[in-house]
């Protein structure tokens, strides 16, 4: 089975940016002065590693929460009312994928029902077979559980299995699961270290799904 993995929030839909807009705005509504700059370490950072994070930053043990609990608010009450970006390529790379013979699937940090939500307002959710939620595993992304459970579900071996993402967060989840890994930089470029875990890094989508057809 040929199958292709992708990141949600800054891979297929253009969303990372209102994240970080988002964070940036509870951890002032907390009373933190933090720089922007700060927030780009908690993409695809699940909650017990980011408040480990959190705490080079701030003293407060429960910092983290209450910032991550209004930035959960400020983004359901910003997405609920405004159209869901697409990432440049996104369709046409999922449909070029698809009639070349690949599954492709979703594996997030985001809840299911989140990205259910996002995918079909974006009009992408018919193109993707399914979705899996670093929910529904232990640890979640930078830690391999994720996509080793995706590709259990699915019936791969992830050695077989391309995975897209756009953060540090998802390449290592994925490279460490073992697949092999594309890199479409969203909000910043892989250092040396990323980029010797990646199988390729592309300027964009349809890039990442050529070469895909070209290995």
């Amino acid at each position: 089975m040929k199958t292709v993995l992708f990141d949600l929030d800054g891979t297929l839909l253009d969303t990372e940016r209102i994240y970080q807009k988002n964070w940036q705005i509870a951890a002032k509504e907390a009373g933190y002065d933090l720089a922007p700059e700060v927030f780009l370490e908690f993409r695809s950072l699940a909650s017990e590693f980011a408040r480990i994070k959190m705490r080079e930053y701030i003293e407060d043990d429960d910092g983290y929460d209450r910032i991550r609990d209004l930035r959960i608010a400020l983004m359901a009450k910003e997405m609920a009312v405004r159209e869901i970006p697409v990432k440049e390529g996104a369709a046409e790379a999922l449909a070029l994928l698809r009639e070349n013979g690949y599954d492709t699937a979703v594996v997030t940090a985001s809840l299911q029902e989140t990205a259910e939500d996002y995918l079909t307002r974006a009009g992408l959710r018919s193109s993707l077979d399914r979705i899996v939620s670093a929910h529904m595993v232990k640890h979640g992304k930078p830690a391999p559980d994720v996509y080793r459970f995706a590709c259990e579900t699915i019936g791969v071996l992830p050695a077989d299995t391309f995975a897209v993402e756009d953060a540090p967060g998802g390449v290592i989840s994925a490279a460490d699961a073992g697949c092999r890994v594309i890199m479409v930089p969203d909000l910043s470029e892989p250092d040396d270290a990323l980029r010797a875990r990646l199988a390729f890094r592309a300027d964009n989508l349809m890039a990442a799904a050529r070469f895909i057809l070209g290995q």
